[in-house]
C-alpha cells in the first residue's frame, strides 16, 4: 500500500462504522458563550487590577469568573445549552 492510499481522507468502508460522534457543536450554545464571554472579561480585569495593584478590583473580577459559571449553568438549565429544551439533536454520521 502507498502512502498516499494511507492518508486518503475517504474512510474504508468497515472501519469505525461504530463510532459515530454523539456531538456536532462543540459547545457552541447561548450558554456557553455567555459564560465564557463572562469569564473571559472577569479574567481580564482581574489581570488588570494586579498590574494596577488594586485588591478590591481583583476580587470582584474573582466574584465574576463565578458569576459567570453560575449563569452559564442557569441558561443550560433553562434550555439554552447543549442538552437543553431548544438543543436540536446531531444527526447521525451517516445521513
Amino acid at each position: 500500500m502507498s502512502s498516499s492510499e494511507s492518508m486518503s481522507p475517504v474512510p474504508s468502508p468497515g472501519l469505525g462504522d461504530d463510532i459515530v460522534p454523539d456531538h456536532d457543536s462543540h459547545g457552541s450554545t447561548p450558554a456557553a458563550w455567555t459564560a465564557v464571554v463572562i469569564v473571559t472579561l472577569a479574567f481580564t480585569l482581574g489581570t488588570l487590577a494586579i498590574i494596577l495593584g488594586n485588591w478590591p478590583l481583583f476580587w470582584i473580577s474573582v466574584g465574576l469568573v463565578v458569576l459567570g459559571a453560575i449563569v452559564g449553568k442557569v441558561m443550560q438549565a433553562v434550555g439554552l445549552g447543549k442538552h437543553g429544551k431548544a438543543a436540536k439533536p446531531a444527526k447521525p454520521a451517516n445521513q
